[in-house]
């Protein structure tokens, strides 16, 4: 049984733009009781001091409360270009445009942001309507300053394709530079630009480009497969089976990244049958058995090989590092913990080995409380869109509208909030990441958790009494 007051301490500590992506309001117009202009004034005051995360949520609130309110729109724009979240910006630029088309600081701040990813055509459109608006003397040089970029960049653009597939590649590259100087957020660009460079044989330049896009473009398997392809050229093995371990990690299913892992395990599973009588060469196979498995999170065959090397290599720091990670993935923490302790023995000032400790110690203690995946029901390598429909039927399922008794709501409250969290830490990359490492996103105890407990208790709480109706939304 969980007491009214247990609940109301666990909705404290749950931030409420968290709930209000999953709940909108139904059947308000306007700002009926001046919730809107406090969010407004608050978020604004919060974003002169520099809290943005704050302000944010205050912008949350304030779109949630009225959709049709382009100012809570522009301005949570504006907090999201402050933190350097030019893609969340960019929709809420368009929302606002959508609603007033007259709205020029808006439409010239979308056309920036549509010149540096590239999408000229579109950048272009907004500068003309800014002229043609009337707007202020800033604005409009500001625009025709822009028009101007654009216009030239579309010319260097059609150049340096056309010198790429006549495999100038020299040409190409320094055309792509100049392009990119401005077009910074360019995946195209970067991506052929990287081509040029691996086609000039400046294979440290394309990996740069590659890095780029595989952070400028979600889910790019295709940029870690080619850094895989790279560093395995480059006989860097470890970097290789580590770029595809990430390309894994969006799609575990990838047939050409999974590939590169069964490549580098039937190589060295060659090696042991082409010199079975030179037990250097078949321990060193092994060696690499181990640590491609564990890269490639074939937990159970990497704990295997790697406990068959300790047995005869039980100082190998490597191996345990590898057998380590595998136990991670296994979700034995204190296997693991055990393994890079004697790991540290043998290789004192190990980052790798203080790094991996540090973080099956946090796992550890993660496991004890909150897991999301087990809230959720879903493995550690599920992709977002299963997440997401993990999270849908749960939401659905334990909602506490379809509960009558007091005490069976009360206990749905919690669960339903659990399940809220669960999704929007497992479906956000950076939250997902931390959650990964033993760090948990939502604790209270961190200075985030404490700024949305403070924010909830400003006058947020889902399930209580007021003028608004929740419904929530599994679209």
């Amino acid at each position: 049984m969980v007491s009214v007051k247990c609940v109301h301490h666990i909705l404290t500590y749950i931030p409420y733009a968290l709930v209000l992506v999953d709940l909108r309001y139904e059947g308000v117009n306007g700002d009926q009781d001046g919730s809107l202009e406090s969010h407004l004034a608050m978020g604004k005051k919060l974003l002169a001091a520099g809290q943005l995360a704050d302000a944010l949520s205050h912008y949350h609130a304030a779109v949630d409360g009225d959709p049709q309110n382009y100012m809570s729109y522009y301005r949570r724009a504006t907090v999201y270009l402050a933190m350097g979240k030019s893609k969340s910006a960019l929709p809420d630029l368009s929302r606002v445009i959508e609603l007033k088309p007259d709205f020029t600081s808006a439409r010239l701040q979308r056309g920036n942001l549509l010149l540096k990813q590239g999408n000229l055509d579109e950048a272009e459109s907004d500068f003309r309507r800014v002229l043609q608006s009337s707007p202020s003397d800033k604005e409009a040089s500001d625009a025709n300053v822009q028009m101007t970029r654009s216009l030239e960049l579309k010319r260097l653009l059609a150049q340096a394709h056309a010198s790429f597939h006549s495999q100038d590649y020299t040409n190409a590259a320094a055309l792509f530079d100049a392009i990119i100087e401005t077009c910074v957020w360019d995946v195209s660009s970067r991506e052929i630009r990287a081509e040029c460079f691996i086609q000039m044989g400046e294979l440290g330049k394309a990996i740069s480009d590659l890095k780029a896009t595989s952070k400028l473009k979600s889910d790019n398997t295709k940029a870690f497969l080619q850094l895989s392809t790279i560093y395995y050229q480059q006989g860097d093995h470890d970097m290789s089976l580590t770029e595809v371990r990430e390309c894994l990690k969006l799609d575990p299913d990838h047939k050409q990244c999974y590939t590169q892992y069964e490549e580098a395990v039937s190589k060295y599973e060659a090696v042991m049958q082409t010199e079975p009588n030179v037990p250097q060469f078949s321990h060193h196979a092994k060696e690499r058995i181990c640590h491609a498995l564990a890269q490639s999170q074939q937990t159970s065959r990497a704990i295997e090989v790697c406990s068959e090397v300790l047995q005869a290599d039980p100082q190998n720091a490597g191996v345990l590092k590898d057998r380590a990670e595998a136990y991670i993935q296994d979700e034995r923490y204190e296997e693991a913990i055990q393994d890079y302790e004697e790991a540290g023995k043998h290789s004192e000032n190990d980052r790798q080995v203080k790094e991996g400790m540090e973080r099956a110690q946090r796992l550890l203690k993660q496991s004890l409380k909150r897991d999301y995946y087990k809230i959720l029901g879903v493995k550690r390598t599920t992709q977002k869109k299963e997440i997401i429909k993990a999270y849908r039927k749960l939401a659905q399922q334990w909602h506490p509208d379809n509960f009558q008794d007091a005490e069976d709501k009360k206990r749905a409250e919690k669960k339903f909030i659990d399940i809220v969290q669960a999704k929007e830490v497992l479906t956000d990359p950076e939250m997902r990441a931390k959650f990964d490492q033993g760090e948990d996103p939502m604790d209270p105890e961190s200075q985030q958790g404490a700024h949305n407990q403070q924010n909830f208790q400003q006058g947020f709480n889902p399930f209580g009494s007021g003028p608004f109706s929740f419904k929530f939304g599994f679209n």
